[in-house]
């Protein structure tokens, strides 16, 4: 085993959202990586009203939240969704100066919004979903478009408000329900392909290190939501089933996204492989992160496990001595 510069770790989980309990599953995963890979762990909680928590203990003043996280020699945040994943971690350990596991804010904050994720995705010449944007279900009254759509909300992850329109009846509802879990929402064609997913980290050295492509499987007409995600019933298949060519273009047009959006640590990266080509569905800065979640999933795959791909992130994120 490769020795890891850093000898005490902050691990934050989490956060005030509707995927606080997810991200508390991929802290103690990584938890358990880092205390395996024989350094000290901080262990500390945001609860679903923002306050800070050190362990089990009750909640801790900010200040002395701050003064933990700053006596560490890196931080690995895996907070998921808003009010973490956007950039607001990032731009608190930007500001504390901890070295931290993740990309920096303006990566995180584009990644989150969809909309912005898409201009961007069409500025390096990657295909996405048509769609467009929606502040309200007054919005539908306007719309010509022909069903199916996918809604979902412009922030936000874990498919949650994730609705399949496939009457025009339908999508006031699903965009009410969207804009709900978001300010805004998108309506966007329903895609008909394969879903692949690719995840992408540059290492210590500046090698930018792809996982194996992953399949998901899903019901024709079907989308992965949120049951699928976390009850366990999800079907992987990885490495992918891509001829080279599909290959070449899920992982060519994620390394663009990763350099265009200016990622760090871990980023995955959801296509859709359809007859005519690759299309990106959406990026995920700080994606799901247990064992047996979709990213160490690809690495594993790779012949990376959990706790190297962990101590991989570590190492890349601390600073050169």
């Amino acid at each position: 085993m490769r020795e890891v510069r850093a000898r005490r770790v902050a691990v934050i989980g989490g956060g005030a959202n509707d995927e606080h309990e997810v991200s508390l599953a991929s802290a103690a995963a990584v938890t358990r990586a880092v205390e395996a890979n024989g350094m000290d762990v901080v262990a500390l909680t945001i609860d679903r009203s923002g306050r800070w928590h050190h362990g089990d203990g009750g909640p801790l003043p900010s200040a002395e939240a701050v003064a933990l996280v700053v006596s560490c020699d890196v931080a690995f945040p895996v907070l998921h969704g808003v009010n973490g994943e956007d950039g607001a971690a990032a731009g608190l350990l930007t500001m504390i100066g901890v070295p931290f596991v993740g990309s920096p804010v303006r990566a995180g904050a584009i990644g989150m919004d969809k909309w912005v994720t898409k201009l961007v995705a069409q500025a390096v010449r990657v295909r996405t979903t048509p769609g467009v944007l929606v502040r309200s279900a007054a919005d539908a009254s306007s719309m010509d478009a022909v069903p199916p759509f996918v809604v979902k909300p412009t922030s936000g992850g874990s498919s949650n408000g994730v609705t399949v329109v496939r009457h025009p009846g339908e999508l006031a509802a699903a965009i009410e329900l969207a804009c709900g879990s978001g300010d805004t929402a998108l309506v966007e064609s329903f895609v008909t392909g394969r879903e692949v997913d690719i995840a992408l980290f540059r290492d210590r050295a500046g090698v930018l290190r792809a996982g194996a492509a992953l399949e998901i499987g899903v019901a024709d007409g079907g989308v992965f939501d949120r049951e699928q995600k976390y009850d366990g019933t999800a079907s992987f298949t990885v490495p992918a089933r891509l001829c080279p060519d599909e290959h070449a273009g899920v992982e060519s047009a994620a390394r663009a996204l990763y350099d265009a959006l200016g990622c760090a640590g871990v980023a995955r990266f959801d296509f859709f492989v359809t007859e005519t080509g690759v299309v990106l569905n959406e990026v995920n800065t700080t994606p799901g992160f247990t064992e047996q979640s979709q990213v160490p999933l690809m690495y594993a795959a790779t012949g990376l496990g959990y706790e190297g791909l962990v101590r991989e992130l570590i190492d890349a994120a601390e600073p050169a001595a």
